[in-house]
């Protein structure tokens, strides 16, 4: 299926293209260590990422797959180990059309799924990306919240966020009138 000697690396120019190439990609324990450390997880299991690449008229190539995992990230407020299961599908176009802007202030195209047509891919910076956008930015245990955070000079009286809402306190004098 794959003529390279990394096996989650696919060369473009040697997939068929009369139809789609289809992959599956499980890491070992040692690869889920390795994405745990980059991704500061303190577990990850069930991880895979599965598909195939479809040819897209002459030289373009569809990676179109399902990514599954079961991560464990430390809470954002109390550290505490907060369990997400990610079922998600990445897309990308790699398309040979597409040039890469040179200019430093290049406007972001609306479609992230789209890049240039690189010579190879490798599934393994796929799976990674993927999985690091589907995660939560903030993972929060259940029943926890934020909390109000209150900033003030020593000796001064605190400002609150409900007394930094002045309209608050006249819409209390204005029911207070009202009764």
């Amino acid at each position: 299926m794959n003529a390279t000697d990394n096996p989650t690396r696919f060369v473009l120019a040697r997939l068929q293209t009369g139809e789609p190439t289809p992959f599956r990609l499980v890491p070992e324990e040692a690869g889920l260590d390795r994405l745990k450390q980059e991704l500061n997880l303190l577990g990850l299991r069930k991880v895979r990422l599965e598909g195939r690449f479809v040819p897209v008229g002459g030289r373009d190539w569809k990676l179109d797959a399902m990514l599954g995992a079961t991560a464990v990230q430390p809470c954002s407020v109390t550290l505490a180990p907060v369990t997400t299961r990610i079922d998600t599908p990445v897309l990308r176009y790699y398309m040979a059309d597409l040039s890469n802007p040179t200019e430093s202030e290049a406007e972001m195209p609306e479609d992230d799924s789209i890049e240039p047509l690189p010579e190879s891919v490798d599934l393994w910076d796929v799976l990674s990306e993927a999985l690091a956008i589907a995660l939560p930015d903030f993972p929060r245990a259940e029943g926890v919240e934020l909390g109000e955070s209150v900033f003030t000079e020593p000796g001064a009286e605190p400002l609150t966020e409900d007394a930094a809402k002045p309209f608050a306190g006249l819409a209390a004098l204005k029911k207070k009138f009202e009764d």
